[in-house]
C-alpha cells in the first residue's frame, strides 16, 4: 500500500512480533535514511496488532490483505499488486518470506487444490461487515475471533482482550451496612 503495510505473522515464541518489528524499524529506518540522505523517522506511530483466531478469522484476514490494494483502486487484480502474499498462496510463485500456514495448508490436498481453493476463497466477494470488524479489531488491537477465544485470551492475559461496554460503570448501591 502506499501508506502502510499489513503483515499477517504467526510468532513462534511470545513476544517475537514486537521485537521483529522494533529490528525492522531501527534497521530500515536506518537504510531509508542513509539512502536517501535523509532524517528522522518514516512510521506515524507504531504498529498495531491483534490476535487472531483459527481458521475461518486467519482466512478472512489473508482475504483482506489480498484484496487491499484492489479496494483502494490501484489495481483491479490482486495478481497484478507487486508487494503481495497472492503470488505465492494463488499462483505458486516462490517467495522466501511467505510460509504456508496450518489453515492455508488445510484448504486442499494438494499444492494444486490448495492454490485453486485459495483464489476462489479471495475473489470471492467481501461482505463489508467482515472489512468493517477487521479494521474496528485492529485498531483497537482487540483479538478477533469468536467469544470463547476472546475470553480465553482474556483469562490468559488478566485484562480484557475485547471491547468494553460502553459507558460508565454502574454504582454499586450503597447499604447502611456498608456506610458504616
Amino acid at each position: 500500500m502506499t501508506n502502510h503495510v499489513h503483515l499477517l505473522m504467526t510468532p513462534a515464541q511470545a513476544g517475537s512480533v514486537a521485537r521483529f518489528m522494533q529490528a525492522l524499524g531501527r534497521r530500515y529506518v536506518r537504510y531509508v535514511n542513509d539512502r536517501y540522505d535523509r532524517t528522522g523517522t518514516l512510521w506515524e506511530g507504531r504498529y498495531r496488532a491483534c490476535l487472531v483466531d483459527s481458521a475461518a478469522y486467519l482466512l478472512s484476514c489473508y482475504r483482506y490483505i489480498e484484496l487491499n490494494p484492489v479496494r483502494a483502486a490501484m489495481v483491479a487484480d490482486p495478481a497484478n499488486h507487486a508487494w503481495s502474499s497472492f503470488h505465492a498462496n494463488a499462483l505458486g510463485i516462490h517467495d522466501p518470506l511467505v510460509q504456508p500456514h496450518p489453515s492455508y495448508q488445510a484448504l486442499g490436498a494438494d499444492t494444486e487444490e490448495r492454490r485453486a481453493t485459495y483464489r476462489s476463497l479471495v475473489m470471492a466477494s467481501v461482505d463489508d461487515e467482515e472489512i468493517e470488524a477487521i479494521r474496528r479489531h485492529l485498531q483497537r488491537q482487540h483479538a478477533f475471533g469468536s467469544a470463547r477465544f476472546r475470553n480465553a485470551i482474556e483469562r490468559q492475559l488478566g485484562r480484557p482482550a475485547g471491547p468494553a461496554k460502553i459507558g460508565r460503570p454502574r454504582k454499586t448501591p450503597l447499604t447502611r451496612e456498608s456506610a458504616l
